[in-house]
Order: C-alpha cells, then sequence, then structure tokens
C-alpha cells in the first residue's frame, strides 16, 4: 500500500456523517426578456456573432444560399441544405480541414448569452465545428431558453457523450490587445431561426453547386 493509499483511506473513514441536503438554486428567471429571440439576437452579436434575419417572405433559407454561393467545399449536416461534401462519408477529422462552411443545426440556444449547444448528435464529427472556415447555424425560436440555468436543467448534458456551447466566432485578444477572429476555430458565427419542421422550397440552380 502507498502513502497515496493510506492518505486516502484515512479521508474516507473520517467523512464528516451528517446529512446536508444540497442547497436551492434559483433559476433567476423572475423576469424574462418579453422576446427570448430577440435577447439572444442582441447577445449573439455583442459576441461577435452574426444574426441572419430571414425574408419577410420567400425562402427563409435565402440569407444562407447567399453565404455559400461562391464557396468552394460546403459541408451540411441538415436536410435544409445541401453541400458537396457528405459528412457520411468522411473517414476522419483532417478530411474536414478544407471546408468553408458548415451547416448544423443547434440543439437549443441561450438567450442570456448568446450561445448555442452542439453536440455529437447536430455534428456527427465533432471536429466539424472547429475545422470549418465559418459556421452557419439553424436554430428553431422555440429552443431557446432563458438564461444558463435553465440550460444546464436539459436533457442533452445527460444523454449525450459530447455537448458544447459555442458562443459567436473563435477569438483572441492576448497579443498586444488586438482582436482576432478564427484565431483557434471558425473565423465567423452565423445564426439563421428556422422552425425543425420547415419545409423548404426545390433546390435552385445556385445551390446545385453543393449536391
Amino acid at each position: 500500500m502507498t502513502s497515496r493509499d493510506d492518505i486516502l483511506d484515512s479521508i474516507r473513514a473520517n467523512l464528516p456523517r451528517v446529512d446536508r441536503p444540497l442547497p436551492h438554486v434559483p433559476m433567476f428567471d423572475e423576469d424574462p426578456p418579453a422576446s427570448l429571440l430577440s435577447a439572444f439576437k442582441g447577445s449573439l452579436e455583442r459576441m461577435g456573432g452574426i444574426f441572419l434575419d430571414p425574408p419577410a417572405s420567400g425562402d427563409v433559407l435565402a440569407p444562407v444560399r447567399a453565404k455559400v454561393a461562391s464557396a468552394k467545399v460546403v459541408c451540411s449536416t441538415v436536410s435544409e441544405i445541401v453541400g458537396n461534401r457528405d459528412i457520411a462519408t468522411v473517414g476522419g477529422t483532417q478530411e474536414l480541414a478544407d471546408v468553408d462552411f458548415a451547416i448544423v443545426r443547434a440543439s437549443f440556444a441561450v438567450a442570456e448569452t448568446g450561445s448555442v449547444l452542439l453536440s455529437e448528435t447536430d455534428l456527427n464529427i465533432n471536429a466539424l465545428a472547429y475545422f470549418a472556415q465559418h459556421l452557419i447555424v439553424l436554430l428553431d425560436p422555440a429552443d431557446i431558453v432563458v438564461n444558463l440555468h435553465h440550460a444546464y436543467r436539459r436533457p442533452e448534458f445527460r444523454e449525450r457523450h459530447y455537448a458544447s456551447f459555442h458562443t459567436g466566432p473563435s477569438a483572441t485578444a492576448d497579443i498586444e490587445g488586438v482582436l482576432i477572429h478564427g484565431a483557434q476555430g471558425v473565423r465567423s458565427l452565423s445564426v439563421l431561426p428556422i422552425a425543425r419542421n420547415y419545409q423548404p422550397q426545390p433546390t435552385s440552380p445556385q445551390e446545385k453547386k453543393h449536391d
């Protein structure tokens, strides 16, 4: 038996035998914003993210199609937009190094921080959210929670193997105080509010470049 074992055994033998319930933690949601979507938009933009306002009429996905129109490699994990790099055929993370745009759907979002939560279910390959130059996230407005206290009550943290909050693009300002986006990850993060049950219009000739 090592000294480490002796110390740990002593700690276990002398643990206090008291029954103390955990303190109650409030949800801090007594005064929620009038619109969770508007609050999320404001928080996202303060963190350097881009909120894609859908058009008042016509194709809701038009802002996404416009962004990827001239991209060489588009990898999509959503059915609404078809890319030209099929995530199902990617054999290793290195095959995602040349992705210009990744398009994914968030499990949910947090109005307080402007964060979207992405898990292995949303990404298929976790590295997609970091190797792509630009990340476009589809978000159902019904999936926005008011704050992080509500976020950590969500089942994703118990049921998923991987879960990560993404708040704006990758950024660093530790060198001479200069803010640099894309230093360790995506150069931009854009969010389009769109319902999960949205039925997209037929593929346009512009989008066929990424089929």
